[in-house]
């Protein structure tokens, strides 16, 4: 370990150490940012669903929070790699723009990232697979425009209004 100054003379410090890591490229690093979103959607996925598992987190100041809603987790967590931390603003714009569905997005994500590292593999390219996903992406569109539905309410035929929202809403309570 050296100490060096820069030109407006703030001191700063040399590891010898850093010189001998290697930087990730290519192929490796694609895998390695692949590998930490899977990472962060894998603790999420357990706790989708009926028999969804509950979380114990534990800030750095002493506090347990217990949860299974998947934005409190991703707001608890430390994560340091670019692709986690897009995992996480990822939940926070679901969780801004719906309100609802921040745990879902996540393990959505993490799964797509999972078929793109096997297309990797397969020596797909990166550009070749996002437009796939592009593509599969307006098909579904499609598809949920197709088989939509809409319905009538008024002010004096409130019941259609008020089954949705008993079902969307029996979720939360």
């Amino acid at each position: 370990m050296a100490l060096a100054f820069d030109e407006y003379g703030r001191p700063f410090i040399i590891i010898k150490e850093q010189e001998q890591k290697a930087r990730l490229r290519g192929l490796e690093a694609q895998k390695a940012n692949i590998s930490a979103g899977k990472a962060v959607a894998r603790i999420l996925r357990t706790s989708l669903g009926p028999k969804g598992m509950d979380k114990m987190l534990q800030s750095p100041d002493g506090d347990v929070i217990v949860t299974n809603d998947g934005a409190t987790i991703l707001e608890q967590m430390d994560v340091d790699n670019q692709i986690g931390k897009l995992m996480v603003e990822l939940s926070r714009s679901q969780d801004y723009e719906i309100g609802d569905g921040t745990t879902g997005v996540v393990v959505l994500a993490g799964a797509l990232l999972e078929q793109a590292e096997k297309l990797l593999e397969r020596g797909i390219h990166p550009i070749r697979i996002a437009e796939g996903y592009e593509m599969a992406s307006r098909l579904a569109v499609d598809q949920l425009e197709h088989i939509s539905q809409k319905f009538e309410f008024s002010v004096t035929n409130i019941e259609p209004l008020v089954q949705t929202c008993m079902t969307t809403l029996s979720s939360k309570m």
